[in-house]
């Protein structure tokens, strides 16, 4: 199927006010969704095309959020990763002096599924230090968790979760995610094969999959809340999102998408949701709920994940 099905009709949101749902091209578009957007696995993540640095990546996101006007923007870091590439270090100082906010990823990308509460609870402590210094003063009391994994048994969820609140920490839930990590590889294998046919096919099947995803993700959050609700993008910082953030925010504004911070996207009464089951493979808050909730998922394209990983090799 192409898209999710829409209406050819206009009718008013009670959640937004003053905005409609229309049909355009086979999917749901709202005007005036409103959507923070977030960047994981700062300061580095995937492979780098040769001559590109993180340093370069992390201008060429900062100067595209600045042309498109986007509110603050938390970037969730990693700060072992310094351990081995001490030098990006210039890429969070970078996030900063523009005023873009840092948030807590756990030290080491940590997978909590294969640990212990104490251990997850100590590595998420462990990345407070540089938070501390970098963000001067300012909230980086914001934890995203590695791969969305929230806890393999009722008990870790619960336990962490009571850490968090403990220590005034916020869980940055997501609503919206298209996993644009997968094109990071392919992007810096197709580079270095100088394939520019290959290289235009992952620039249209990002922005493709984006739109896919982000209208299945609108009909997810109608299914279970009955209304539109406000999302939470989750991006990554690798290369070829540092290429294509320009055209996605581009795209973005064009589907009718107003951009929030987290915490007005958060201060829905949505985000209080908690589906409190163990759930080993996590996911968004969505799936969480589609699944303790044994929903069905609307019609939807799969993501090209088998060409991905076959391109340029």
């Amino acid at each position: 199927m192409a898209g999710l099905r829409g209406v050819s009709y206009f009718r008013w949101l009670s959640a937004l006010g003053l905005v409609f749902v229309f049909q355009c091209g086979g999917a749901w578009r709202v005007h005036g969704q409103e959507v923070a957007i977030t960047f994981d696995d700062l300061p580095s993540h995937g492979p780098l095309p040769e001559g590109t640095t993180r340093s370069d990546v992390a201008r060429s996101i900062l100067a595209a959020l600045k042309e498109a006007k986007i509110p603050e923007i938390y970037g969730f870091i990693n700060a072992g990763k310094l351990e081995k590439n001490p030098e990006d270090i210039e890429f969070l100082k970078l996030w900063r002096e523009v005023g873009q906010p840092l948030g807590n990823h756990t030290y080491t990308h940590m997978n909590f599924n294969e640990n212990t509460v104490a251990a997850f609870e100590e590595n998420i402590e462990k990345n407070e230090s540089i938070l501390k210094t970098l963000m001067e003063g300012k909230d980086w009391h914001w934890f995203r968790y590695p791969y969305l994994w929230e806890g393999d048994t009722l008990e870790k969820r619960r336990a962490v979760r009571a850490y968090l609140k403990e220590h005034g920490y916020r869980i940055a839930q997501v609503t919206m995610d298209f996993e644009d990590y997968a094109w990071n590889g392919p992007y810096a294998r197709c580079m270095e094969k100088k394939d520019e046919k290959a290289i235009a096919w992952l620039k249209q099947s990002y922005l493709d999959t984006a739109s896919e995803y982000f209208a299945l993700d609108q009909k997810m959050s109608r299914q279970i809340f009955g209304r539109e609700i406000k999302h939470v993008l989750l991006m990554h910082v690798g290369a070829f999102d540092a290429v294509m953030l320009p055209q996605l925010l581009q795209q973005m504004k064009k589907e009718g998408y107003k951009f929030v911070t987290i915490a007005e996207a958060e201060a829905d009464p949505a985000y209080l949701t908690d589906p409190d089951m163990a759930l080993k493979n996590g996911g968004t808050l969505l799936d969480q709920l589609f699944e303790a909730r044994h929903l069905t998922y609307p019609p939807h394209n799969d993501k090209p994940m088998k060409e991905l990983n076959a391109i340029c090799r």
